[in-house]
């Protein structure tokens, strides 16, 4: 759980720091308009260099991110194989793998609806004209939660399911999950206004 709270607190601190610039930013330029001429050219020349070290944060932490990820992605597999080794010899018993994937499929949904959360406060915040593509990319997160959900459910009232099947069943979550998230966050980057 350390690497786990170590991680978040990363993500968080980035986040901070990225809301912190944009609001600074966005007060920076309402105050701005206020100012007389000699000292609104330099505040407008403050305020795009400001804007520059906030875009070359971003990207720093879009490459982290991305890097990351690819290092993780490769990871991923070791510990999905040890967790079939772990219920193909140990836990045979179909109620423990019932109640392993109930657990695991909980914290899928949680995740989609956490990420449908975010995007749906972040949508809020574009333009009214721009609305439709992020609508659309809202609805088919929410509808893959759904059908996620749905899903699940099946197959925890099946019954004796194996690993395997809960198994497959959490990669395509997850699989449609990563692809409707980047959707969504493409559409959303498509129609926010370029700073």
């Amino acid at each position: 759980m350390a690497e786990q709270s170590s991680m978040h607190a990363y993500v968080n601190w980035t986040k901070q720091r990225i809301d912190e610039m944009d609001a600074t930013l966005a007060a920076l330029e309402a105050k701005g308009s206020q100012l007389k001429s000699e000292s609104k050219v330099k505040a407008d020349q403050l305020i795009a260099d400001l804007k520059k070290r906030r875009d070359e944060f971003l990207q720093a932490a879009e490459a982290s991110v991305q890097a990351s990820k690819a290092q993780l992605e490769a990871q991923w597999p070791g510990f999905e194989a040890q967790v079939k080794t772990y219920f193909e010899t140990i836990g045979k018993e179909a109620e423990q793998r019932q109640a392993a994937f109930h657990d695991i499929a909980a914290a899928q949904i949680k995740t989609w609806q956490q990420a449908a959360d975010e995007f749906q406060d972040s949508a809020a915040k574009v333009a009214a004209a721009k609305r439709n593509d992020l609508d659309a990319a809202l609805a088919q997160m929410k509808a893959g939660a759904t059908q996620a959900e749905a899903q699940f459910q099946k197959l925890k009232q099946a019954g004796g399911e194996s690993w395997a099947a809960f198994g497959a069943a959490l990669t395509e979550s997850r699989k449609a999950f990563d692809k409707a998230n980047q959707q969504a966050w493409d559409a959303l980057k498509r129609v926010a206004p370029s700073e």
